[in-house]
């Protein structure tokens, strides 16, 4: 059988994501195995990557370069005019060479009958691009490349902010890691990988953070199979300052896979952590990124909403709740979250992030803090949980808090994309009386 170009397994691959709602980040460790060389798997990361970025963009574009969709019938090849668009206006490749090599394409994925029709709508593009880009343009939702759904809630909860918020979650966010200071000193990690030949920066408020501009793979960089750093976007490295942890405490992590936080608490103070994971499958990753941290902690896979399952009565005197949510605030990191978040979700993930955040309270020590967090933009999920619920206890009191980037929510903070380079994310921290 014959081996497929990287347009062609991207194609495949894009269908999958796009249209079959399989997740970017599984569907690009696939494929990404079938490639033995970089440089072609670089290419198809930047096809994926893109493509899921950029797709209620060009998806729209496709239906106006056709008189009848493919997308029922050959979804594999609407995906790849949809990536052969994506080549021409953001990767930016020659114009010659990626129409034919999106043609070819067409020809390997054995659809020769095809191949006359993707060079035809390709070429239509390229004759009548500033019709159509103005036609893309004038509608918020192929202008942004975010659902309408999304930009009308963006738009209704952050009108100052919608417009850069947009914009940032189509940019590619830099690569921030996190120093296991329980094996490694930050200035060192930076050192040894500046010797690397990485362009690397201590980032200026998170004491445990190293930023590099681009994506890389970083199993390939200086300390990490020793466990010296882990990959954590700066947002989500500020949860442990607020839980503000000591050692001797009893920590629970709700929610906690693939158990980065889990580690940053552990790798702050000598603490017993037990983290809770409602999924098997995800708790694995849990336990591989302790193994190759040098950290413990006690994994237990069950409901955080219902803890009398697995509690052992003993209070907590931290808990950490990283709520489902609708994961709005990482668009620019998560491309393939605006493909597959519909708007009736927001509802169920509020009765769980509810569920939670009350089902988890009769665990925490008096005098204990806990910290809720979602990477959500939406304000339904995060001030308005949070307020509804402060509203029904006597014994709770929300903490104020200030962070150099962000602003001050109803209660707790909101960090939005871009902010100090960060994701968004939202926190609040209550005490209890």
């Amino acid at each position: 059988m014959t081996t497929l170009s990287t347009r062609a397994l991207a194609a495949e691959a894009m269908a999958d994501v796009a249209l079959a709602g399989h997740s970017l980040r599984e569907v690009i460790d696939r494929t990404s195995k079938k490639i033995p060389d970089a440089r072609d798997r670089a290419l198809l990361m930047a096809l994926l990557s893109e493509g899921a970025r950029w797709w209620p963009r060009y998806d729209a574009a496709i239906d106006r370069l056709l008189d009848k969709p493919l997308r029922r019938n050959e979804p594999t090849i609407h995906a790849l005019l949809v990536l052969g668009i994506i080549q021409l206006e953001v990767l930016e490749l020659p114009g010659y060479a990626a129409v034919a090599a999106t043609v070819e394409a067409a020809r390997e994925l054995r659809r020769p009958r095809l191949a006359g029709l993707v060079n035809a709508v390709l070429r239509r593009w390229q004759r009548e691009r500033d019709t159509l880009i103005t036609a893309l343009d004038a509608t918020p939702a192929t202008r942004h490349a975010h659902p309408a759904w999304l930009a009308k809630a963006i738009s209704s909860d952050w009108p100052g902010h919608a417009e850069d918020i947009f914009a940032t979650n189509n940019q590619e966010p830099s690569l921030m890691l996190r120093v296991n200071r329980h094996r490694a000193d930050r200035e060192e990690v930076a050192e040894a990988l500046r010797v690397s030949g990485q362009n690397v920066a201590l980032h200026p408020w998170l004491t445990d953070a190293l930023v590099l501009p681009h994506s890389t793979d970083v199993t390939r960089l200086p300390g990490f199979a020793e466990g010296h750093f882990a990959v954590q976007d700066g947002a989500a490295q500020v949860p442990v300052d607020l839980l503000d942890v000591r050692d001797g405490q009893r920590v629970l992590d709700a929610c906690a896979a693939p158990g980065g936080k889990a580690c940053h608490v552990l790798e702050r103070a000598d603490v017993t952590l037990t983290a809770v994971e409602f999924e098997a499958s995800r708790a694995s990753r849990i336990q591989q990124n302790l193994d190759r941290l040098g950290l413990r902690a006690s994994i237990i896979i069950g409901d955080a909403g219902a803890p009398d399952a697995w509690w052992d009565g003993v209070p907590f005197d931290r808990i950490l709740i990283d709520a489902p949510c609708s994961a709005t605030g990482v668009i620019r990191r998560r491309p393939d979250v605006r493909l597959h978040r519909r708007p009736n979700d927001i509802a169920a993930l509020n009765a769980q992030q509810y569920r939670i955040l009350d089902g988890l309270w009769p665990t925490l020590a008096t005098g204990g803090r806990l910290v809720y967090v979602t990477c959500s933009l939406l304000r339904a999920e995060n001030e308005a949980i949070v307020l509804h619920w402060l509203s029904t206890r006597s014994d709770a009191r929300a903490v104020d808090i200030t962070l150099p980037v962000g602003q001050a929510a109803a209660v707790g903070w909101q960090i939005l994309p871009g902010n100090g380079d960060l994701d968004g994310m939202y926190f609040a921290v209550i005490e209890k009386l």
